[in-house]
């Protein structure tokens, strides 16, 4: 039991570090107590939380918009087939498109548009062979979770974040609860560099290289 506490314990630490929006491999699939318990016990959610650290730091994780748009730019294309790449590696992994809006517009539209951001960063990785039922919701914060604290326009507050939630529990590997075998795999293609994209110390975000 104090095993199960403590893990509990560090597993709501590390969600509650995370700045940035979506940024919580929880993200309401792992809210129900017992499950929790479940996945602490059985070692899954730890799995979990590694995988999703691990994506976080091998590929960029986050597209950006133009103002009041949801048009997915070259730089967004090229980030999102990055992503594409490395989910395909990946294929006992669920993941979550999360959208985001800059506080220009009313709550409520900037809510929608988040969610249609979403949808494109979805529609996008579906095209490039991803399983629809992998990709298992979006969801949309619209305003409410800024990386720049302003009320005006602000590039970097209008992008999707695609984040780790969990695995495909029909999988066999999973079934077998082979967890571990799907941590260190190797991501053997190096799509990061090959891309031309280099990691922002500001945001966390991949930007190209000039």
């Amino acid at each position: 039991m104090y095993k199960v506490v403590a893990a509990l314990g560090l597993t709501v630490a590390i969600a509650g570090c995370a700045n940035e929006a979506g940024h919580q491999v929880d993200g309401g699939a792992f809210g129900n107590a017992t499950m929790n318990n479940t996945m602490v016990m059985n070692g899954e959610r730890d799995y979990a939380v590694s995988l999703a650290n691990r994506f976080a730091e091998e590929v960029p994780s986050m597209v950006n918009f133009e103002f009041d748009s949801t048009v997915l730019d070259a730089q967004a294309r090229t980030t999102l087939d990055v992503q594409a790449t490395w989910i395909k590696q990946f294929p006992e992994v669920r993941f979550r498109v999360y959208g985001h809006t800059d506080a220009v517009g009313s709550p409520s539209y900037n809510k929608g548009l988040g969610k249609r951001r979403a949808n494109a960063v979805v529609r996008y990785l579906s095209a490039q062979g991803i399983s629809r039922s992998r990709l298992e919701a979006v969801a949309s914060f619209g305003e409410t979770q800024p990386l720049v604290a302003t009320p005006e326009r602000e590039r970097q507050n209008r992008r999707t974040v695609t984040e780790v939630t969990g695995f495909v529990k029909r999988h066999p590997t999973i079934m077998d609860g082979k967890y571990a075998q799907v941590i260190y795999r190797e991501y053997v293609l190096s799509a990061v560099p090959k891309s031309g994209l280099t990691k922002s110390n500001s945001s966390g975000s991949f930007t190209n290289k000039q």
